[in-house]
């Protein structure tokens, strides 16, 4: 489609809620918002080849690795509202760790398209597990949904958590135990 088609849609969308999107504040309104969109939903224009970009390294490290606090924002598919949080993500390396930026951009690459936090939690752990080849992974996800606190039930301070373990993080309780007290401790 052309923008200038997108930005006409915007502008409709404008007017059907009742306002003039030809007054002055409103009259770059669409540009914007096609731009912003581009942003919050650029997950799907990236591949996860070109976000990991060999960062992929041979280690001896047998411990859990925890990067905590991975600040997001996604757009729930059901209302296409924001929702967002933090991440944590813990794996137990196979011969093989992954460059610590390269978590958050896990992250995001996912989080920047529709989606409902609990498969966005899967996603997550699902794909960390294949890049590193992880004896375990854990993910677990807390946020905030404007579609429950702007409306339907206007709940300001509800939180949504949702956890995915793999593999022996799933399978051992010591392992499991320990992931979540470094997890839960965050903050």
């Amino acid at each position: 489609m052309e923008t200038s088609l997108n930005e006409n849609s915007i502008r409709d969308l404008i007017s059907a809620c009742g306002d003039n999107p030809n007054r002055e504040a409103m009259i770059d309104t669409p540009k914007r918002f096609l731009k912003a969109m581009q942003f919050l939903t650029s997950g799907y224009q990236q591949n996860l080849s070109e976000t990991i970009n060999g960062a992929l390294f041979t280690s001896d490290m047998d411990e859990m690795i925890i990067v905590n606090d991975i600040e997001f924002h996604s757009l729930c598919e059901h209302h296409l509202l924001p929702f967002f949080g933090r991440c944590h993500v813990g794996y137990l390396p196979k011969d093989k760790v992954l460059g610590l930026s390269k978590i958050p951009k896990i992250v995001n690459l996912f989080s920047r398209r529709f989606q409902i936090q609990e498969n966005l939690t899967e996603q997550i752990a699902h794909c960390i597990a294949e890049v590193t080849e992880a004896i375990g992974v854990g993910v677990v996800i807390q946020s905030q949904h404007m579609c429950m606190t702007m409306r339907g039930v206007q709940k300001q301070n509800a939180f949504m958590t949702t956890s995915k373990l793999l593999g022996q993080i799933r399978d051992c309780d010591r392992t499991r135990a320990e992931f979540f007290n470094l997890t839960t401790n965050a903050s």
